[in-house]
């Protein structure tokens, strides 16, 4: 049990959480904010790199919503709050405005503004009757119209979460990722023809880091401090980005089949087309999640090396840990699952007991959680055969002993042909004797922990 001077360490332990709690804007925003003009999104400053357009294009927008009906969740009560912004049609009229390509006419409020045009024609035939002002001036009509909607609103696309705690001090952070969707489609006014329609996509992530210490000063005095923050990013700010790239992409697809023209004509070999270009084309081979449908990650034949720890487990007490190496052949069978050969050197000891070196050859049978994704957890099972040197021909409980292996771990490509990988695995051998006793109810074993690399490369 810790046993310190209580009061000073206790007033200093609690002042300097205070201290950094204090520090922490985020923790503790003992100060509002004044208003503010609101942040951009990332979309917004891309708009500068468009070209100008031959001639803007009337548009009109009566009615952009959410399609969803998606309320917010809540564990504890009923919540009629939506989960996402009512006023979608006054993002996409600003965003349309900021591109340049756009005029934009008013037609959400089309009441509101006759009602205020027949009260002018009115008042002026009241006061200034005949000889008054002519009639008001046509309103203008639009080329084309916008419409679509927020048609999506996933939550909870990806959870997830870590943490450890020991002898009272410890930490945590969890995650949780939605996704909202927007479709906009351009229809032609005097056809009713679609001309073209983008759909886009916008993740909102939500966070939470939290940090705790739990510990007995004296045997009646407890001190028990947390700190954290949780970060939700903005449901508006995320549907504001994605109805601006969609706008972009409008823009984009429009020049390119010829609805609506730039000024210069060299404009669609410039690199924002070609950009564009890349990132549709690359899009289209995503899943749901974001991740490459046909990526090359682990195909082929892979080769490489990897470093152990190996920690024997057996009759003697008091075990040591000890280093070796090993070559290794993957083979992927399907993206999920792939078969290993391995062939390396290594040592088991226990204090004062023995020490045996070995080699050993192994056979795995491998699966990969995730295949199409850069990290992925994956699990193995196998055999193989460790044997000892030094002790003369090889004789299977003597020298040489089979064993079954089962263990998981992290592969993490950091090229789709270059990948790295940390597990650990449990080994028992399925004859007793590798430290030179056959005893007791279980046989001996021994632990790796393992981290390599391997190149993937197709021969043919």
């Amino acid at each position: 049990m810790l046993r310190v001077a209580s009061t000073p360490f206790l007033y200093l332990l609690i002042g300097a959480t205070l201290g950094l709690s204090g520090c922490m804007n985020y923790l503790a925003p003992f100060e509002t904010e004044p208003a503010r003009i609101g942040a951009e999104t990332r979309v917004h400053d891309r708009f500068a790199e468009l070209p100008e357009p031959r001639d803007q294009v009337v548009a009109a927008v009566y009615r952009f919503r959410d399609q969803t009906g998606q309320y917010k969740p809540s564990q504890n009560i009923a919540s009629w709050s939506t989960a996402v912004t009512q006023g979608s049609t006054s993002i996409l009229m600003r965003a349309l405005e900021t591109s340049g390509w756009f005029d934009v006419i008013e037609r959400e409020g089309l009441s509101n503004l006759m009602n205020e045009r027949q009260i002018i024609s009115s008042m002026r035939q009241m006061h200034e009757g005949d000889r008054g002002a002519g009639p008001l001036p046509p309103l203008r009509f639009a080329g084309i119209l916008l419409e679509g909607g927020i048609i999506g609103y996933d939550s909870n696309v990806l959870t997830g979460g870590a943490g450890a705690r020991y002898f009272g001090a410890g930490g945590s952070g969890e995650f949780r990722q939605d996704q909202v969707t927007i479709y906009l489609r351009a229809v032609s006014t005097q056809s009713g023809r679609v001309l073209q329609t983008v759909h886009t996509t916008k993740t909102i992530l939500s966070q939470k880091v939290d940090v705790g210490l739990f510990r007995f000063i004296e045997p009646e005095r407890i001190l028990e401090t947390e700190v954290g923050y949780t970060f939700n990013e903005p449901p508006v700010q995320a549907v504001t980005e994605a109805i601006e790239e969609a706008v972009f992409n409008l823009i984009i697809e429009g020049a390119r089949e010829g609805l609506w023209t730039p000024a210069d004509e060299n404009a669609l070999q410039s690199a924002i087309f070609k950009q564009q270009e890349r990132e549709r084309a690359r899009a289209a081979n995503l899943d749901a999640f974001h991740r490459m449908r046909d990526s090359n990650n682990r195909r082929g034949i892979g080769f490489g090396t990897t470093a152990t720890a190996t920690r024997y487990q057996g009759d003697f007490r008091d075990p040591l840990v000890r280093g070796g190496a090993d070559l290794h052949l993957r083979g992927t069978l399907t993206p999920r699952w792939g078969l290993g050969l391995s062939a390396g050197a290594g040592e088991l000891a226990a204090d004062r007991a023995f020490s045996r070196s070995h080699v050993a050859a192994e056979v795995q049978t491998l699966y990969y959680a995730l295949p199409h994704s850069r990290l992925t957890p994956y699990a193995t099972v196998g055999g193989g055969l460790l044997m000892q040197r030094g002790h003369g021909s090889f004789e299977v409980g003597r020298n040489a002993f089979p064993y079954a292996m089962a263990g998981g771990g992290l592969e993490w490509m950091a090229t789709p042909s270059l990948g790295l990988s940390v597990g650990v695995h449990g080994n028992l051998a399925l004859v007793d004797g590798i430290d030179g006793r056959d005893m007791g109810s279980f046989n001996d074993g021994f632990w790796n922990v393992r981290a390599g690399i391997t190149y993937y490369t197709r021969l043919f």
